[in-house]
């Protein structure tokens, strides 16, 4: 007779239920996986699925009920772990989107919005399309996939334990946040520095002449040298995007390996 012990269940439940807590952190932050375009429905049973694919290669879970002091540790240890590394992914795009942003309002395009159904809020129409730009080569790199397996490899550096996570990962997640201003003004840099020179050069015409109208001028003038440089820009923003991913995996390592320190240690 088949006889199923209490220390079983808890072991089998541990086994599959962290993971796909992990996972689905992950994904309820992650602006790819957690796009208006995929279902609830999609995401949980994708957690499901990656969990059941990945126990067998995980260590040996702690030996801990589920529904326990320790279980509830681990279980919001694994969501805070997914949802860092879905947060850092999410830095990322809002990065390239803040190069939009930052092109859109030198080229005097600030005021043309459009409504964003992923974000549900009105975006100017150039940060949209870097941001479109941006998923595009995102999964051209298969950068949805390489996520995936960031997170099936974190569990080798960070298992499931029920001690806190080390606090220099969450500080690392917020120092990070400093990156969006600072890639969005690189990405973008094109065509600030063509429009700079252009405010220069009617500054100067105008000057020079006063009864020009610079409003008349300035604005055609701004936004098609600003759509120029922004096309001959295009070429090289793709290089730079598949750089940031490089960076990405390398970040989200840097992180899991500051979040398996002690909580003591990161103190120091």
């Amino acid at each position: 007779m088949l006889t199923i012990t209490q220390a079983q269940i808890d072991l089998g439940l541990a086994l599959f239920w962290w993971p796909f807590l992990r996972l689905f952190g992950f994904m309820l932050v992650d602006p790819f996986y957690s796009s208006r375009a995929i279902s609830a429905q999609v995401r949980i049973s994708l957690c499901i699925l990656l969990a059941v694919l990945i126990a067998p290669l995980l260590p040996p879970p702690p030996p801990y009920p589920v529904v326990s002091p320790q279980g509830f540790l681990i279980a919001l240890n694994q969501l805070l772990i997914g949802a860092a590394i879905g947060f850092v992914v999410r830095l990322f795009f809002t990065s390239v989107e803040m190069a939009g942003n930052i092109a859109g309002l030198q080229m005097g395009m600030g005021f043309a919005m459009f409504f964003d159904p992923q974000n549900a809020a009105n975006t100017p129409v150039v940060a949209q399309f870097f941001s479109f730009l941006n998923i595009l080569v995102f999964l051209a790199l298969n950068g949805h996939l390489i996520m995936i397996r960031v997170m099936v490899e974190s569990f080798t550096v960070v298992p499931p334990l029920a001690q806190p996570l080390g606090a220099e990962g969450f500080r690392m997640v917020a120092e990070q946040g400093g990156q969006i201003f600072r890639v969005g003004l690189l990405l973008a840099l094109p065509v600030v520095g063509a429009l700079l020179v252009t405010n220069l050069a009617i500054g100067v015409m105008t000057r020079a002449a006063p009864q020009l109208n610079v409003f008349a001028i300035g604005f055609p003038l701004m936004l098609a040298l600003g759509f120029a440089a922004l096309y001959f820009s295009l070429p090289f923003v793709a290089p730079h995007i598949e750089v940031l991913v490089g960076g990405l995996t390398r970040l989200a390592e840097s992180l899991l390996t500051l979040f398996s320190q002690p909580a003591t240690s990161g103190a120091r």
